[in-house]
């Protein structure tokens, strides 16, 4: 089965109010390209599932978002993604903020189709105190409570990886691949584009197939989108693009930032993108981080 499409038949798919969840952690390996797409469209109220960077941020800017259920929402080495800190101080969404840990039980129970996992996680912080639909269960073999972490069911899985081919076979070679694969066992649908489009052959080579981490059969839909995931990395291919993020940031301070940001980069298609970003060959160049 040929599984290749384009970002906007992948965005031809999505519903208002949708939940989707976007693979990638901070200013890592996002599907940024299907990010724009969206940005582009006219979707409106949904809810957003990530260990969130830009993609959050761009969403909450441009009035797309209903409600953020995150762990974090940070660039990295600019603590605070601007736009999202913006939305959220200004009521503009609902959210969910949980641990790390237990976001990532929250979408293995979504990817195991069980209504929650038991944790001691959260106990004890004022977590539970803010999301009062997390409750606290009692343990059939003691005396103690649990942490009853629901599950994050998504609908769709937004994710960027290094390579796939046309089947949906999808690799990520990078030092970590965080929880994409939670992701997508949590979602009906996922989307991943990819930097490379390769041949089935390619995963038949050396020890290619160590770093596919979840079934073709997981996979929907494929879009090839060379630097894809720019202006976050995608690691070992290229490094996150700090100057881009850092004007960024600073649109988030100005007068009409978002909107002069968009009609910069959003507003024109991925090649033109590409092209005011300086090139893929100069997305090549941008150094891996180091810390």
């Amino acid at each position: 089965m040929n599984k290749v499409m384009t970002a906007a038949d992948v965005v031809s798919q999505l519903r208002d109010g949708m939940t989707i969840g976007i693979g990638g952690w901070g200013p890592r390996r996002k599907p940024m390209a299907l990010v724009r797409e969206i940005l582009r469209s006219n979707l409106k109220d949904l809810t957003m599932v990530a260990y969130g960077g830009a993609d959050v941020g761009m969403l909450c800017a441009a009035g797309k978002v209903k409600k953020v259920i995150f762990a974090f929402v940070s660039l990295d080495f600019i603590p605070l993604e601007p736009y999202f800190r913006q939305a959220r101080q200004n009521g503009a969404i609902e959210t969910m903020e949980v641990d790390e840990g237990m976001f990532l039980l929250g979408l293995k129970a979504a990817g195991y189709n069980i209504p929650f996992i038991p944790t001691r996680i959260g106990i004890g912080t004022d977590v539970l105190k803010h999301n009062a639909d997390i409750k606290m269960i009692a343990s059939p073999y003691d005396d103690k409570e649990w942490v009853a972490m629901p599950a994050i069911k998504l609908d769709v899985a937004l994710v960027h990886v290094d390579r796939a081919d046309a089947r949906g076979v999808c690799q990520i070679k990078g030092p970590d691949h965080y929880m994409d694969d939670l992701f997508v066992r949590a979602a009906d649908k996922t989307f991943a584009t990819c930097d490379e489009l390769v041949e089935t052959e390619f995963f038949h080579q050396g020890d290619e197939a160590r770093y596919v981490f979840w079934e073709r059969s997981e996979t929907t839909g494929v879009v090839h989108i060379a630097g894809g995931a720019h202006p976050t990395s995608c690691a070992p291919l290229y490094g996150f693009d700090t100057k881009h993020f850092k004007a960024y940031n600073a649109s988030a301070k100005e007068e009409g930032g978002w909107q002069a940001y968009f009609d910069q980069y959003i507003a024109c298609s991925e090649s033109e993108y590409l092209e005011k970003v300086g090139g893929l060959d100069a997305i090549k160049k941008l150094p891996l981080p180091v810390f």
